[in-house]
């Protein structure tokens, strides 16, 4: 499984999604890898979905398909209310869905 972080410097929240993530690393077996979106044109280039992004084999398994792509913190539905990166509890949902062999 290829989990990869998408985020900009200036936006706090990919902090606590690379911390939810590294904790989540050892159990299920995978390397967070970071990417720096560093402008405008990339975001855009990217289809970038705002910081942070998180990518599973390529897919973004929070995307609702209605996020504003460009250079901005991207915001998150969770149990309790909106915030700035998905909790443990829902990145451990989303990576534990995508590890499990094909039926």
């Amino acid at each position: 499984m290829r989990v990869e972080l998408l985020y900009f410097e200036d936006c706090p929240n990919w902090r606590t999604a690379n911390n939810h993530l590294q904790r989540l690393a050892t159990k299920l077996d995978f390397v967070v890898q970071h990417r720096v979106i560093a402008s405008a044109d990339e975001a855009d280039a990217l289809e970038f979905r705002g910081s942070p992004t998180i990518l599973v084999d390529g897919r973004d398994p929070f995307a609702m398909g209605n996020e504003p792509i460009g250079l901005s913190c991207r915001i998150y539905q969770t149990d309790d209310g909106t915030a700035g990166s998905p909790t443990l509890a829902q990145l451990g949902v989303a990576l534990s869905r995508t590890s499990r062999p094909a039926n």
